[in-house]
């Protein structure tokens, strides 16, 4: 892996996850208890042996900027590693990040100083392990110029995504991104193969793509330009991936991701030695448990006094009093639940107190008049609400 450098693309507004991104970028919305989304794409990065990362931030970044600092310090410059936040250097004029392709052509200048081989381009707001270097080397092994990492998913996702069609040899022959009537694959209907976000490129490709993209009217975008023009004129191969991966893209998924983790059987384990998530861990003392947690994730500093949580993710700091109730829900940092409170298929942003005997997830029309409720019914509280 020391031939290639990682560029994680984490400016995003992340606009359908909205109210949870409305003070902070996409990337940095809490996940799973502990971690920040940004985590698994660093983690699967680190667990690879890739250690020269720049990150691309832009919209809303402080606290990912803070939580980059100081969740991934362990990089010693001296040995060649580093994670390097990058925000836009206006350097080629007083643009911002138009959009993915273009945040990589700003920062050309980055891999013109490390001359890599090979660049790895993943997205900040997926959660997933994977381990990039048999991926790199299927790229080597067959001369590629793009190499795209593609899952199987049912068709009717399929409109969600860059919708890849495969030779027989691995060569990508089409690709459509986000279509109205994706594609099938051969011999299964109701299945699609799709770009999972992340690509390798070898180097003086992209950057030879990215100067004659950037001279046109494009949206300077991976999914709609650059990936299209070289399934068209380079050599671009699907690597087929069949592991977990999830992508992070509404509150609905959001909620979905989480609650795969309280599975008695998770899809998704977080407890793979072999395979570490590391993030930010405060001072904290152990959860207390003086009521009843059923099939739940309780972070450092919960305290559950006499209440009743089944299947939820509680965040540090949560407060669930006695006869309040919890389930399939996702609480963030220092949420508090009142006394004989009840909270029901809910993500709850940090700082938020539930007052006592208030009641969220039962009555949907209550709850629309209240909150922001998505298509799956899940009601979200924006981080601060005041509650009456």
């Amino acid at each position: 892996m020391d031939r290639a450098v990682a560029m994680v693309l984490a400016g995003g507004q992340g606009e359908r996850l909205y109210p949870l991104t409305k003070d902070r970028a996409k990337p940095a919305v809490p996940f799973g208890g502990v971690y920040r989304i940004i985590d698994f794409t660093l983690s699967n990065c680190l667990n690879s042996g890739l250690r020269r990362i720049y990150v691309l931030t832009q919209y809303r970044s402080v606290s990912l900027h803070r939580h980059v600092l100081l969740a991934w310090n362990m990089f010693n410059y001296e040995l060649g590693e580093y994670i390097n936040l990058v925000p836009p250097q206006r350097r080629l004029g007083e643009l911002w990040y138009r959009g993915t392709a273009d945040a990589i052509y700003q920062n050309v200048y980055l891999l013109q100083q490390e001359r890599p081989e090979y660049v790895v381009v993943l997205s900040g707001d997926h959660v997933y392990k994977m381990d990039y270097g048999p991926m790199l080397k299927f790229h080597m092994e067959r001369e590629a110029d793009l190499t795209i990492s593609c899952v199987e998913v049912p068709r009717k996702e399929g409109k969600r995504f860059g919708v890849v069609e495969v030779g027989a040899d691995g060569r990508v022959v089409g690709f459509r991104e986000k279509p109205s009537d994706p594609k099938p694959l051969f011999g299964c209907p109701d299945r699609s193969l799709v770009s999972m976000g992340i690509y390798i490129f070898t180097t003086s490709k992209l950057v030879e793509v990215l100067a004659e993209d950037v001279r046109t009217g494009s949206e300077h975008d991976f999914g709609r330009n650059i990936v299209p023009l070289m399934v068209a004129q380079d050599r671009a191969y699907a690597y087929m991936f069949g592991g977990y991966w999830r992508d992070i893209g509404t509150v609905d998924s959001y909620h979905e991701a989480n609650m795969e983790l309280v599975e008695p059987e998770p899809t998704f384990g977080l407890w793979d030695e072999e395979w570490p998530v590391r993030t930010y861990r405060p001072q904290l003392p152990p959860a207390r448990v003086a009521g009843t947690v059923v099939d739940s994730l309780l972070s450092e500093g919960c305290v559950v006094e006499g209440g009743r949580v089944v299947r939820s993710v509680l965040s540090p700091r949560v407060h669930v009093h006695r006869g309040a109730e919890v389930v399939e829900s996702v609480l963030f940092e220092g949420v508090e639940v009142g006394p004989e409170a009840h909270v029901h298929r809910a993500v709850v942003d940090k700082e938020v107190n539930v007052p006592p005997g208030d009641v969220m997830g039962v009555d949907p029309e209550r709850d629309r008049r209240r909150f922001k409720v998505t298509e799956d019914g899940v009601v979200v509280v924006p981080r601060g609400m005041v509650l009456r």
